[in-house]
């Protein structure tokens, strides 16, 4: 099992000034989305960006406050499993890299986790909590 990064998720102030930015560099985000607290989309290759506002991560992360400095950015791998996460998160923080949030079941069907890098940024660790039902 090696995890592969997924998704690079940033925390906003401003959701539509955000996303007028990331069109003007070619994003394809369509102008509904400007009033959503979570926008997602895939970029050529299958890797995400997405864009939370800072009352969305506050209502999974009541701690969590605007940095100072650079610190809006999140790198998210995904798991093979809840199992994973687990595991993943328990070879991090044992290796000495500070744990922002154990791994819990998140309310929108994932495991999650979040170690900080070196640099203090977080990186989030996930998987669906259940396996994806087989396509029909």
């Amino acid at each position: 099992m090696t995890p592969r990064l997924d998704l690079i998720g940033m925390v906003v102030s401003d959701m539509a000034a955000s996303l007028a930015f990331y069109r003007r560099l070619g994003l394809d985000i369509p102008a509904e989305a400007d009033g959503l607290p979570h926008v997602e989309t895939v970029l050529p290759g299958g890797l995400r960006i997405a864009w939370d506002t800072e009352d969305t991560v506050r209502s999974f992360d009541p701690s969590w406050t605007p940095p100072t400095g650079d610190g809006r950015r999140d790198l998210a791998f995904l798991c093979d499993s809840p199992a994973e996460v687990d595991a993943l998160y328990a070879e991090l923080t044992a290796a000495g890299h500070t744990g922002h949030l154990k791994p819990w079941d998140a309310f929108w069907g994932q495991r999650y986790a979040v170690v900080l890098d070196p640099d203090g940024c977080g990186v989030s660790l996930f998987a669906p909590s259940a396996p994806s039902a087989p396509a029909a």
